[in-house]
Order: C-alpha cells, then sequence, then structure tokens
C-alpha cells in the first residue's frame, strides 16, 4: 500500500488550515503550533518543494527542462513515499491528469487523499490576491483547463488544471481512501468537521484534545501568529495570507456578470457542492 495522504486542494481553499490542524492534533503542543513549524518534523511535506528535486537533479534548477521536471515529479512522489516508515501528509495542488504524455500523481505510492473545496466565486477573490492579479484573470486561471503554475525560487511548475478539472479529477468516483471536505463546513461547524478527518484517518483522539487542536489551528489564531511572526507562504503581492477565514465575500467582491462567468464555467461540479447561487 502507498504511504502518501494527499492534502489536495485548489490553490487558496484551506489546505495550510488542514495542515495546522493535523500538526496540532498529532503533535499535540500546549501551546499553538507555530506556523513555520507546519512543515516540519516526518508529517507533512510539499510535493512541489524544490528540494525534493534537487536531490535528484543536483543541476541549476534553472536548467531543468519542463519535460524533466514532469518526470522528475513521479519519482519525487516516490521519494516521499519513502522518507518516512509510516504514511507521511503531502500538499498537494495539482490535479490528476495526464499531461505531456505522464500522469501528474504518482497513485502506486498513495495511499488516500483528504481534498478540501471552497466555492470558486470565494476562491477567485482569494486567487487574486495571493498572484497580485486582477478578478477578471483569476476567473480567466480558474477556468483554463490543463493550467499551470509556472516554478519559482522554492517550489516547481504546478499542473492545477481549472478548478472544475482540480475538483472533479479528485472526487468525480466515489473511493473509500477519499475524504472530501468543504471550506464552509469548516467555518460553520469546525469540532465535526475536522472530527469527520480524524475519523478518516482511523485516529481515536480523546474529544478534549481533538477540540484543543481545533481551536489551536482557528483561523483567528493562525492570523494572529501571522501579524507577530510572518509567514514564509505569503506571497510577495499580499498582505497577510490569512486574509478573512469567512465564506461568502464574493456578495460583495464580485459584480453579477463575474458570478454568471464563474458560473458558466464550472456549474457542473458547484452543483455537486451547492455552490450556486439563487437565479443562477
Amino acid at each position: 500500500m502507498g504511504k502518501i495522504v494527499w492534502l489536495a486542494s485548489y490553490p487558496k481553499s484551506g489546505n495550510t488550515w488542514m495542515r495546522a490542524f493535523l500538526h496540532n492534533l498529532f503533535r499535540n503542543p500546549d501551546r499553538p503550533l507555530p506556523l513555520e513549524q507546519l512543515g516540519g518534523g516526518n508529517l507533512t511535506t510539499a510535493e512541489t518543494a524544490m528540494n525534493w528535486y534537487q536531490a535528484l537533479d543536483p543541476r541549476p534548477p534553472a536548467e531543468w527542462s519542463q519535460e524533466e521536471i514532469d518526470a522528475m515529479r513521479l519519482e519525487v512522489h516516490e521519494a516521499i513515499a519513502a522518507s518516512v516508515p509510516g504514511n507521511i501528509f503531502c500538499k498537494i495542488h495539482g490535479a490528476i491528469f495526464e499531461l505531456r504524455g505522464r500522469m501528474t500523481v504518482n497513485l502506486a505510492v498513495s495511499a488516500g487523499a483528504i481534498y478540501i473545496v471552497r466555492n470558486p466565486l470565494d476562491v477567485v477573490l482569494s486567487y487574486a490576491d495571493f498572484q497580485g492579479i486582477s478578478v477578471d484573470v483569476a476567473i480567466t486561471a480558474l477556468g483554463a483547463r490543463n493550467f499551470e503554475l509556472p516554478r519559482d525560487a522554492g517550489n516547481v511548475s504546478e499542473p492545477l488544471g481549472s478548478w472544475s478539472q482540480n475538483v472533479e479529477s479528485w472526487t468525480g468516483k466515489p473511493n473509500p481512501a477519499l475524504h472530501v471536505v468543504r471550506y464552509e463546513d469548516l467555518i460553520a461547524k469546525p469540532v465535526a468537521t475536522f472530527s469527520g478527518v480524524a475519523k478518516f484517518l482511523g485516529i481515536d483522539a480523546p474529544r478534549p484534545r481533538l477540540e484543543k487542536a481545533v481551536r489551536h489551528s482557528s483561523f483567528k489564531v493562525l492570523r494572529n501568529q501571522e501579524d507577530k511572526t510572518g509567514f514564509s507562504e505569503r506571497s510577495p503581492a499580499q498582505e497577510r495570507f490569512f486574509r478573512s477565514g469567512k465564506s461568502g465575500g464574493w456578495r460583495k467582491g464580485l459584480t453579477d456578470e463575474q458570478v454568471a462567468r464563474i458560473v458558466e464555467d464550472h456549474r457542473e461540479q458547484m452543483d455537486r457542492f451547492g455552490y450556486i447561487p439563487e437565479g443562477c
């Protein structure tokens, strides 16, 4: 059986929040775990992190072709799976599909996945802020099939696909090794929703420990931590990584035309998760 439990989502959908919860649950600190420790130890990693690829090819990353990155990606997944004796959680924003003749995810070393889905009407606002682009450009990106984020100083390219492609590729077929979480449920009923994650993982945590992990990873706590110490995952375009932690901001942040465009691009998957506004 594979060893990677994927923490999968389209960007700006709650992946960091989920990682914070898991670290606080497993490590059980007396105080909220510092943000910069979310990638520490042998609990979580990221499949785009440049260090995994440099271990396979010591040349300067600028010399790697895109085809070489594609080939290394599946080898990196093998290396991640082999890096610990048990399971490891691995952050991924990529969709599962064939790109340039290669799959984007190595399912042979996968044990399962937690997929976090968020209303694309809210995702687009957060994504625009993260990338420092206009909302209209972000809407285009969310609707672009086989879309890829280019590499940067710390990460290789990410084959996101469109928002719908991403969601469907992970959640389209029922699978007992898959647990789907709505971002909106993390906000509305955090204890129940995170408890469901723990149950899926087979973790029989005492109720007080689970509730403490939820408190330690609350959006308010994460935002206060960022205000005090900063956060390395914040992009240069952002004022802060943890913006509002709410749902429904699209009602004030999007025009009717922008809402209609997003619904037109993603109606099928939005309907699956109850995201289509009344009248659309």
